[in-house]
């Protein structure tokens, strides 16, 4: 376990909307963000920074779909290309994780949610996320994008 406290911010790539999630590695806490607006994959790139700039983040883990048999598809190069950008925009860590299951499963949580009247505003990409980050917390390690 790290002894600094490092801030990291997650994101569930999409062609229309982009989840984001935001935590603490200390005390690995997850924050799902408001969906953010794609348009054709493409973030509204003065948006995006300015939330970075918020959130002043020391790491960017980035989900990388993946298809069942490990191959990848257009959507995992547009989500490397994305990563690789928000790296070289920010000069930031980057790391890719694979995402397999966590829409899923947070579509899951979401439902829970749901049922105990807690899901007013959260979106499920958002939850996704911050299931990137709960993975990153049980074993940090990522693919370089």
């Amino acid at each position: 376990m790290p002894e600094t406290m490092q801030t990291l911010m997650a994101f569930d790539f999409g062609t229309q909307k982009m989840g984001i999630a935001v935590g603490q590695s200390a005390i690995q806490n997850v924050n799902p963000l408001p969906l953010f607006p794609m348009k054709d994959g493409i973030p509204n790139w003065n948006e995006l920074l300015k939330l970075v700039k918020q959130w002043q983040p020391d790491v960017f883990l980035v989900g990388l779909p993946l298809n069942m048999d490990d191959s990848e598809s257009d959507l995992s190069m547009r989500a490397r290309k994305f990563a690789r950008r928000l790296r070289h925009q920010t000069n930031i860590t980057t790391w890719m994780l694979d995402e397999r299951l966590t829409t899923r499963e947070a579509r899951e949580e979401l439902s829970a949610f749901q049922r105990q009247g807690r899901a007013k505003r959260v979106a499920a990409d958002s939850l996704a996320a911050g299931l990137l980050l709960e993975s990153w917390y049980r074993e940090p390690e990522g693919i370089t994008p």
